[in-house]
């Protein structure tokens, strides 16, 4: 077996790989020079043993072909794709330098209200192309949120990873048909749907409209909205509680953040919002410079295709299906099949979680609500110098950073809007009041060309 590519070599006669940005299990991203262009790229590709792995080379190019469709400047570009002499195929993708949004939580905690939407309507725009086009990303998380700056020095947001994207239009290929049949699990639990966790395939613009939710939950708290140590009672809190409150965990929030948010993260996706324009037209006023701008390009996008109106009345949502994860890997990207025995025996494990944390709930007193951040430890603005580096790559974990490279200039600054932002509260027991970036342990990161496949 031919061994992976390593620096100094050139791939397709025409790209130096320089440095690595990441390594896992069944693929390497790379930074090299286009030869002729002299333009540095991204470079993601499989590694020889993952040839075999005929999903995984599905996955592969599904991610390429989705990304590719979407036009959107918060979608990162894929300029070309090939194949190696070893029978690799590649993706050459523009080369992103700043960091991603769950890099960011990690070292700054929660964001100021403005900044964190501005975020989120940037990421919308994008969701907004490619439910246009009937596809719905699935893994929405901060870790697939970049930040990057504009030639302007402007920040802008690209959304990554549409490898476990969910294809609905009629048009679609009979491979990205056949990658949704199965009753899989697919996507990182933090930020998983009731529905999605009962099945990937039963999915529509309204599972990407409740992660967005929770990532923005994330953003202004500093922390996820549902908080377990095993993965049936994150199973159990997702399908019949509701979480605190976004304003009860950071004092000074608005009331009006708090309806949004939580009806994103409502039980029955009929209540939530039918689709990102109306979430957007809701947030536009968080942000008055730029939101009311994103909102009426989002909404033009999904009125053109016909993605705007409302989808059809759905049962309400199943329980969701239990996984063999420990809450370390949550906020990582999942995907785990079984046969019709395993998943009646996880619904009956979750069923029994449920009643336990029902009964828990009616003999219990309710906890007193978590203190207000105090005074003293708001921040007037956000910091003006961000990490201007990526992490070293890891050498034995999957890839965490899909396309990315330290800023060679400062990083792109917040949004100009005045707004207060407050540090995460203390942690508590083993895995509560962590961020999504603290259950992603560098040895077991997870992204779409290792452990989802």
């Amino acid at each position: 077996m031919m061994s992976p590519p390593i620096e100094g070599d050139v791939l397709a006669g025409k790209f130096r790989i320089e440095r690595v940005l990441g390594v896992g299990g069944m693929g390497m991203v790379v930074s090299a020079l286009h030869l002729q262009l002299e333009e540095r790229v991204a470079i993601k590709f499989l590694l020889p043993e993952a040839l075999a792995n005929a999903e995984a080379v599905t996955r592969f190019g599904r991610e390429a072909r989705a990304a590719v469709k979407i036009k959107s400047e918060h979608v990162a570009r894929v300029i070309d794709v090939g194949t190696l002499d070893t029978g690799a195929p590649y993706m050459v993708m523009e080369l992103l330098r700043g960091q991603d949004l769950s890099q960011l939580l990690a070292a700054h905690g929660a964001m100021p209200v403005a900044a964190a939407v501005e975020y989120i309507l940037q990421a919308c725009e994008a969701l907004a192309e490619a439910h246009a086009l009937g596809i719905v990303h699935r893994d929405l998380k901060p870790a697939n949120l970049f930040l990057t700056a504009r030639a302007d020095g402007s920040a802008c947001v690209k959304v990554l990873d549409f490898g476990i994207s969910k294809v609905t239009l009629a048009s679609a290929s009979g491979s990205d048909l056949g990658m949704t049949r199965t009753q899989t699990i697919m996507g990182s639990p933090l930020y998983m749907s009731p529905e999605q966790m009962a099945s990937a395939r039963d999915v529509d613009q309204r599972s990407d409209v409740w992660a967005v939710g929770t990532v923005l939950y994330e953003l202004v708290t500093g922390r996820v909205p549902f908080e377990a140590e095993t993965m049936p009672q994150l199973c159990a809190q997702i399908v019949s509680f509701d979480p605190p409150l976004p304003s009860r965990l950071r004092a000074g929030l608005p009331e009006a953040l708090d309806r949004v948010v939580m009806r994103c993260l409502r039980k029955d996706r009929n209540q939530r919002y039918a689709n990102v324009g109306e979430l957007a037209a809701e947030l536009a006023h968080f942000v008055p410079d730029a939101g009311p701008r994103s909102a009426e390009r989002i909404s033009r996008v999904l009125s053109s295709s016909g993605a705007s109106q409302r989808p059809p009345a759905s049962s309400n949502p199943a329980a969701p299906a239990a996984a063999s994860s420990t809450g370390a890997a949550w906020g990582n990207t999942q995907a785990a099949r079984g046969s019709r025995a395993v998943w009646l025996a996880v619904a009956v494990v979750v069923a029994a979680s449920v009643a336990a944390v029902t009964l828990w709930k009616l003999t219990t007193a309710a906890p007193a609500p978590p203190p207000d951040v105090s005074a003293a430890t708001t921040r007037a603005k956000m910091p003006a110098e961000l990490a201007t580096a990526v992490p070293a790559p890891p050498t034995s974990a999957a890839i965490t950073v899909v396309s990315a490279e330290p800023a060679a200039a400062s990083p792109p600054p917040a949004p100009s809007v005045r707004a207060t932002s407050t540090k995460k509260a203390g942690h508590g027991a083993p895995l509560k009041g962590k961020t999504a970036a603290d259950l992603q342990p560098k040895a077991t990161s997870i992204d779409p060309l290792s452990e989802r496949n």
